[in-house]
């Protein structure tokens, strides 16, 4: 990297605003809005500040619909000063914690709202999916992408929701966890477990950020339309993929990018689905490379469908796709 470049850097983080702003996208994306309440300053100027972050190098921005988020950029030496920055700025350290604990109650009021979402939905949750498509064909593209063979297989759904994606594999695996945070959902998956008399399948609370779960112990992991809800989609994956057993797979099934911003607006939904390549990259982040890619077209949203590996393993495996033009993934 030239001089100028790195001038440019130093000069943009050198501003206490701005320090506070990257320091702050260490812990994940954030909005505008949700950098205004933080800081406690206006929108302008918070975005002024963001725009000169970015054209640095050190802040990347991406829209959806009406919403940008903005993260720290992936170049390395942008992201080696901002560690820096991070480990070494005792000036900035009583200001950043304050700031971390504005962050956190950001998030407990966005997940606030969630959970009282999934409280008031739980009992028609099954009807409200039906609405965005055949629940059919994404159960046996998520079906598929785990592979199952003939051996004993444990399997952990995180975000379980109703316990639906528990009975499609109840058939096929030996022991089922399924886990949530929202109680009233849990209830429900309860509920649909027993009239099924699953009894090899359970279900517990949950935080999908913090498994109280040991290293590689499940075979099977799903998230099954869970990401679109999290602040840090990176963060579930790289949890979720610390459980998987060595040779086991990660299954990961949600949107592709759409504009329905009604889905963020009335169903909760913090993200309106992920491209093809940020799917890649947080998976790759958490040592998997995915093997395995679907696309379900449905009659406004398609969903699509991967199954990643750890490296090694994934190495053993052809790579399988539905969609001629799908993107390389290796």
């Amino acid at each position: 990297m030239d001089l100028d470049t790195v001038l440019e850097m130093l000069r943009a983080a050198g501003e206490q605003t701005r320090l506070r702003i990257l320091l702050l996208l260490r812990h994940g994306e954030l909005t505008v809005s949700e950098l205004v309440q933080i800081l406690g300053q206006s929108q302008p100027r918070v975005s002024r500040h963001l725009k000169l972050l970015a054209s640095s190098g050190l802040v990347e921005w991406v829209r959806e619909g009406s919403w940008v988020f903005y993260r720290l950029a992936r170049d390395e030496a942008g992201s080696a000063l901002v560690a820096w920055i991070s480990q070494n700025g005792e000036a900035a350290s009583d200001q950043a914690r304050r700031d971390e604990v504005r962050l956190e109650q950001v998030r407990a009021e966005r997940r606030a709202q969630a959970d009282a979402y999934f409280q008031e939905n739980a009992a028609q949750w099954d009807h409200i999916r039906a609405l965005q498509g055949s629940d059919a064909a994404v159960e046996a593209a998520v079906l598929a992408a785990a592979q199952l063979g003939d051996e004993p297989v444990k399997l952990l759904d995180v975000g379980t929701g109703t316990g639906r994606k528990l009975e499609v594999f109840a058939p096929s695996i030996s022991a089922g966890v399924g886990g949530d945070s929202s109680m009233s959902m849990l209830k429900v998956a309860r509920g649909r477990l027993t009239r099924a008399d699953l009894s090899h399948c359970t279900v517990e609370s949950g935080d999908m950020y913090g498994l109280d779960i040991e290293d590689g112990s499940y075979d099977v992991v799903i998230l099954h339309q869970v990401l679109h809800f999290a602040d840090s989609p990176k963060a579930v994956i790289a949890e979720s993929a610390r459980v998987v057993k060595e040779g086991g797979c990660l299954v990961i099934a949600d949107y592709a990018p759409h504009t329905h911003e009604v889905l963020r607006d009335k169903h909760a939904h913090r993200r309106l689905g992920f491209s093809k390549q940020d799917i890649i990259r947080w998976c790759a982040a958490a040592d998997l490379s995915a093997d395995h890619y679907e696309r379900v077209s449905g009659p406004e949203l398609e969903i699509d469908v991967w199954a990643a590996r750890p490296h090694q393993a994934a190495a053993a495996q052809p790579i399988q796709s539905t969609e001629e033009s799908h993107v390389p993934i290796h």
